[in-house]
């Protein structure tokens, strides 16, 4: 495995790759991996010929007050992590080398960011969808591998590449999670012990959810309002930014539920925020 941290040193290596008619497949990470992040590089490798993982804290992304300083970082650890599970490439370049100067230009998707997250870190996405399409410029051609458990995140990524013609294949994984049901995040390193024995209650709070799908319910705010008893019960140390039930592809929810629904959940402890989610369709 190959570690890389300048723009021109990975297309060079790419283009190389492409010109010898090797499939690239890209797992875009902010680092501090986990078994999340492993599943991704590992659905890579299996379908590409070249994987490259980048691993890089971006700052578009935080605003003032959020854990940009304190965002866990490992390199090492990490790049033991890609080379296990047989990445070929890890990209992992300072602040200065993707923004050598004050950034101008902004990409947003502002149906897409609007709700949800959008509501609570308005920054946030037009943070995340100018780095993404930043590094599908670096990288060129390929499939990307992004986990579920953003799936507002993956939906604006998915928007963006139909949008600008980017030609980047966006592959949608499963979330990971541990044995209790908590999905894997960067940050659960930030749960204090009695955050962690009430975080798993996002899933519990999901089925509650799920199960009155599944019961006939189709009015949003009643979904909603079963997950929020949930949450409210076996999680008080949270603060709940959202509990939602809405279309999987617009992320709203317009009269009765339908067709592809997600549920949707973040809620906030001292010093972590957690986000999870899960779906149902609906006939």
């Amino acid at each position: 495995m190959i570690t890389l941290t300048t723009i021109a040193e990975l297309r060079a290596q790419l283009d190389a790759d492409r010109a010898s008619g090797l499939r690239v497949g890209f797992v875009p990470t902010m680092g501090f991996l986990h078994d999340g992040h492993v599943s991704l590089i590992d659905a890579a490798v299996a379908a590409n010929d070249r994987t490259v993982v980048s691993i890089f804290v971006n700052p578009l992304q935080f605003a003032e007050g959020e854990d940009l300083e304190d965002y866990p970082r490992d390199l090492d650890a990490d790049a033991a992590r890609c080379e296990a599970a047989g990445a070929d490439y890890v990209f992992a370049p300072p602040v200065e080398e993707m923004y050598p100067r004050p950034v101008d230009t902004v990409v947003t998707v502002p149906d897409v960011s609007a709700p949800l997250e959008g509501v609570h870190r308005p920054t946030h996405f037009a943070g995340v969808a100018t780095v993404v399409n930043k590094l599908f410029a670096i990288v060129g051609p390929c499939r990307a591998y992004f986990g579920a458990k953003d799936w507002q995140q993956v939906a604006v990524v998915t928007r963006m590449v139909s949008d600008l013609s980017i030609p980047v294949e966006v592959v949608p994984c499963p979330i990971v999670r541990e044995s209790d049901g908590l999905a894997m995040s960067s940050r659960n390193v930030y749960l204090s012990s009695a955050e962690r024995d009430q975080a798993p209650a996002l899933r519990r709070a999901l089925d509650a959810g799920l199960a009155a799908l599944r019961a006939g319910e189709r009015d949003s705010g009643s979904v909603e309002a079963r997950m929020r008893a949930v949450l409210s019960e076996d999680a008080p140390g949270g603060v709940v930014d959202y509990a939602a039930a809405v279309s999987a592809d617009g992320l709203t929810a317009d009269g009765p539920l339908a067709g592809d629904v997600r549920l949707l959940l973040a809620v906030k402890f001292s010093k972590a925020r957690l986000i999870d989610n899960d779906g149902l369709t609906i006939s």
